[in-house]
């Protein structure tokens, strides 16, 4: 039993989670990283609404869920209608971002993942947009993933090298983008234009949509240039992380060329 409990409090740590009032309270306490805050649907106990108005004071996602989903992502089977997922490091600003830019005296290249869900999909865009040389990823707060233990892992660690930053409202931080000169270019397979006709070499934010959904109708007319990828075959889409690194190195194709 001794051994069942060791192997479920290392899993715990390993996964980022934190479960029960009393820790996510002092993790909320002490400042450190949260992605996101589970909350049991309908409870209307005071020590969960501590903890709502802590988070979202913080500026934390707060995801309300029933006890089921709950149930599932316990460990311990004691959660008491709280679960915290563990960021692996502090989230940037795109202000950090673009400073990184002008850091280097580049033209700055941005990621935009627009609600990618799967870990394993961001982190794999996290590490390509590294080796890529990109100064950034953006993400919105809700309905994507976070900077959680699997991302990092899923990244090789390019997640503590590169910058991530998370926005409440991603359509308004791309026309922030545009206002400061950058170019966004939206993935599209019915796009008429090919990445290899665009021009990549100036100032650029690459969004990727989701998968199932690609991007999000606002998202897609806030781009100001809608691109595709050539394909042949009977398929015609691509895995995220591989869209995302297609446009990273034909941006570098085209920026050492």
């Amino acid at each position: 039993m001794d051994k069942q409990k060791d192997w479920k409090d290392r899993q715990q740590e390993a996964d980022g989670v934190i479960e029960g009032r009393n820790a996510v309270i002092e993790a909320l306490r002490t400042g450190s990283p949260i992605d996101k805050i589970y909350l049991a649907k309908g409870e209307t106990d005071s020590a969960l609404g501590h903890i709502a108005s802590k988070a979202k004071a913080a500026g934390i996602a707060v995801v309300d869920c029933d006890r089921r989903k709950l149930d599932s992502m316990s460990l311990t089977h004691s959660h008491q209608g709280v679960i915290a997922i563990a960021a692996v490091r502090e989230y940037a600003s795109v202000e950090d971002i673009l400073k990184a830019a002008r850091d280097k005296g580049e033209a700055p290249l941005l990621v935009v993942c627009d609600e990618l869900s799967d870990p394993h999909n961001l982190g794999a865009v996290i590490r390509t947009a590294y080796c890529a040389g990109a100064h950034g990823v953006i993400i919105p707060k809700r309905r994507s993933a976070g900077l959680t233990a699997v991302v990092a892992k899923t990244s090789a660690g390019a997640v503590s090298h590169l910058p991530v930053a998370r926005v409440a409202n991603l359509t308004a931080c791309l026309k922030e983008l545009k206002e400061e000169g950058i170019w966004v270019y939206g993935t599209a397979a019915d796009a008429k234009q090919t990445i290899y006709q665009a021009d990549l070499r100036g100032p650029a934010a690459i969004v990727i949509g989701s998968e199932g959904e690609g991007m999000s109708r606002l998202v897609r007319e806030t781009c100001d240039v809608l691109l595709s990828i050539p394909m042949k075959g009977e398929l015609n889409s691509l895995n995220a992380s591989a869209s995302a690194a297609i446009l990273l190195y034909e941006a570098v194709r085209q920026r050492i060329g």
